[in-house]
């Protein structure tokens, strides 16, 4: 049985992810201990707990340690089954970090899937549902995924009650990529949304994000969607905000993102996604450093080499490269490239 030390690196739920993740793909059992030490609440959380039980039900996996503050699990997956499942955090916790638990199983499982999960997609420490449909998906159909999200219902913190819906087909084997050179920009695009609050917060965090990259010389067509809700229409548990915006490239896409707060004013939230974004674009690299961290376990799933150059090497992405090491004994190479960082992952060939 593999043992894996919760506490290296970052020494978050990303550890717990990824490693029930790589497990469920190659059917190994794992040890997971000190589960998230190195947070301020220890051990496993609803949202990590939920995480737990979709990927133990689409493995038909045994499991012991599963309860709130458990800070060690044993996890056996026997197969990768898909089917019909739905999945309730019961909190604000993020739907997809969830999602991310099961992403590197859903193009390998053997049939169509459905998957509804519940809680929160828009709240902090974890990536926006925008910023994974607008970005992440599209990186994903690189690999030859064919996966689908529609979402249903935004929810906040702290009421939660966000509805996503993910459809994946089965495509065998991912194909690896290349994405060192990212190309000309094309254009700027991305969502600005507000519920339970007036309109004006969604335009205003717009308006905000299009004036500063306009002020920093990006001259490409902008085009940021609206949306907010009458307030007889608005069926969201509780009030939020908050704003994705892309650059799309002729081989790559980038993004940047920024939650609504209490007392943050709209404007701030708006410069704040747009200055993520023109510091991705300034780079030069053809991924960013959050989707760096989130694409490399299907990287080290593809046939083959996958090579790309990401603007910083974070803490999730060192301790991905970890957990790729331990888990399946593959060295990701991690070189310096002009002012970026060159990642090639060899593929284990599932």
């Amino acid at each position: 049985m593999i043992t894996i030390d919760g506490s290296i690196g970052e020494g978050g739920g990303q550890i717990l992810r990824y490693t029930l993740a790589l497990a469920s793909v190659i059917g190994k059992p794992v040890r997971i201990i000190n589960i998230r030490a190195k947070r301020k609440n220890p051990g496993l959380q609803p949202q990590h707990l939920t995480s737990v039980k979709a990927i133990s039900m689409m493995t038909n996996a045994e499991v012991e340690g599963a309860y709130i503050n458990s800070m060690e699990l044993i996890f056996k997956p026997r197969s990768l089954k898909g089917g019909s499942y739905v999945f309730d955090v019961g909190t604000a916790g993020s739907v997809t970090l969830v999602l991310q638990t099961i992403l590197p199983i859903l193009p390998l499982l053997d049939s169509e899937t459905h998957i509804e999960i519940r809680g929160g997609t828009d709240v902090p420490m974890s990536p926006p549902i925008d910023y994974v449909k607008y970005v992440l998906l599209p990186l994903l159909k690189l690999f030859g995924c064919e996966i689908d999200i529609n979402l249903v219902r935004r929810g906040h913190y702290p009421k939660g009650g966000g509805i996503v819906k993910i459809t994946s087909r089965p495509i065998g084997s991912l194909k690896p990529i290349d994405l060192i050179e990212r190309g000309r920009i094309i254009n700027i695009g991305g969502k600005s949304h507000c519920v339970r609050l007036p309109s004006h917060v969604a335009e205003r965090q717009a308006k905000a994000a299009e004036e500063f990259l306009i002020n920093k010389g990006i001259d490409v067509p902008i085009r940021i969607e609206l949306e907010y809700y009458e307030p007889n229409k608005d069926h969201h548990l509780g009030p939020g905000s908050g704003i994705v915006l892309y650059a799309l490239f002729e081989k790559s896409i980038m993004g940047g993102d920024s939650l609504g707060a209490k007392g943050k004013p709209a404007e701030v939230v708006g410069r704040e996604a747009a200055e993520k974004l023109y510091e991705e674009i300034k780079s030069g690299a053809a991924v960013d450093r959050y989707a760096g961290d989130m694409i490399l376990p299907l990287a080290v799933l593809a046939r083959g080499t996958t090579r790309y150059t990401v603007s910083k090497l974070t803490s999730h992405i060192l301790t991905a490269i970890d957990v790729i090491k331990i888990i399946l004994n593959i060295n990701v190479s991690v070189k310096t490239y002009r002012n970026n960082y060159l990642l090639e992952i060899p593929g284990i060939q599932i």
